[in-house]
């Protein structure tokens, strides 16, 4: 950017407003105005200047250039904080003034706003050019992004600072904690090969970007990790350290497939859970460096028995002397145990599924049912009749 032009400031006199003129003026490079240094490095700012080649009859020379900080026009050069670290250079080529403030071994106390100033011959002709640049000196705060996209199979990485460093710098990579000979602030890399990603500038590996780095494998778990009964909730949690921090996908394993479930963050909830959800869950954890797969866990949702069935072998009318088998079946987490009972009956006539009546008599002909029961509950069969007729002559 162009700072305004300057009308003369006397040398002490920093507050004399400037006036627009296009004769006078200063460019000041980098052109965004701002620039990071850091602590210990060198840094470089550098201008061009102009002015009318005369003022009426009398030529325009300059008799002095420096750079100062603050409103009070003294020379770097001359102040005890910058001894021996600071020099400016000045040069004309082709008809172009310009100047180079260099200053070594950076301290954090440099922190300042830098302005050029130029003396003339003419009356009053001190120019100091506004706004300046402002070197901020700090440690390099690099960070590590990924720049291509979560398909693509070979990952480029870029290293970054809030500041702005300067064009010639150089960096030192380590990918997988291994040190990578690679100037350039981007590298790319096969992601299958991608677990962690580092970087910092050359002179100043003791200050690299935070680690990037794959999810480790990911743990899960359920809360409560105890049994799971129907009706009640249970929350799955999928954890892995990662960075940048991983997204997370669910998958639930049925018998003919694997399913995929609605959510994308690292806990997914069973709302009243019913015996269905049983089977096994996993999660993926997946960010721009890479994925991995959790281990599965059993979802195992305890239930009553629900209404039993019976079936009765032969079906139909039972002939005295013959013989006659019950069978009780019922849906259950944990297994039901099943008692048979004859209506208005106590004693159970049989434990177990099956009831086998043989060598029937008229007595035995009657109604039937059979009890299901586990810890959850129980549930009782709808009545079976059983006929018993004479033999057939």
């Amino acid at each position: 950017w162009t700072a305004p032009s300057s009308q003369p400031l006397p040398p002490l006199s920093p507050k004399h407003k400037v006036q627009s003129n296009n004769d006078w003026g200063v460019t000041y490079s980098p052109s965004q105005g701002d620039i990071c240094a850091f602590k210990g490095s060198t840094v470089e700012m550098k201008c061009e200047y102009r002015h009318p080649p005369k003022s009426g009859r009398t030529s325009t020379n300059v008799i002095e250039t420096f750079w100062i900080t603050g409103n009070y026009p003294v020379s770097l050069e001359t102040q005890e904080e910058y001894e021996g670290r600071v020099t400016n250079s000045c040069d004309e080529t082709r008809g172009k003034k310009s100047c180079t403030l260099r200053i070594t071994d950076v301290k954090e106390s440099d922190s300042a706003v830098y302005k050029f100033r130029f003396i003339t011959n003419l009356s009053g002709g001190g120019y100091t050019a506004e706004p300046g640049i402002r070197l901020s000196v700090t440690d390099p705060h690099l960070t590590v992004s990924v720049q291509s996209r979560y398909s693509s199979s070979y990952k480029t990485v870029k290293c970054s600072s809030s500041c702005l460093l300067p064009s010639h710098s150089t960096y030192v990579w380590y990918i997988n904690s291994r040190e990578i000979d690679h100037d350039k602030s981007t590298y790319s890399i096969n992601s299958n090969y991608l677990d962690s990603v580092s970087c910092a500038v050359k002179g100043h590996e003791d200050f690299p970007a935070p680690l990037i780095y794959a999810p480790v494998s990911p743990s899960l778990s359920a809360d409560p990790s105890a049994d799971i009964f129907e009706g009640s909730s249970v929350t799955l949690r999928c954890s892995s350290k990662a960075n940048p921090p991983a997204n997370y996908t669910w998958y639930k394993k049925t018998k003919t497939s694997i399913l995929q479930l609605h959510s994308r963050v690292s806990e997914f909830l069973l709302n009243n859970i019913q015996s269905s959800a049983s089977g096994e869950y996993y999660c993926v954890a997946e960010n721009q460096l890479g994925k991995r797969r959790s281990t599965n866990l059993n979802v195992d949702v305890k239930y009553p028995p629900r209404l039993p069935s019976v079936s009765v072998n032969p079906p139909g009318e039972i002939v005295v002397e013959g013989s006659v088998n019950l069978t009780c079946s019922s849906d259950a987490n944990p297994a039901a145990t099943y008692a048979w009972y004859k209506e208005n009956t106590a004693s159970p006539a049989a434990d177990g599924p099956m009831l086998t009546i043989a060598n029937i008599r008229y007595e035995d002909g009657g109604n039937y049912y059979c009890e299901a029961r586990n810890s959850r509950g129980q549930h009782n069969s709808t009545l079976q009749l059983i006929v018993v007729s004479s033999k057939s002559m």
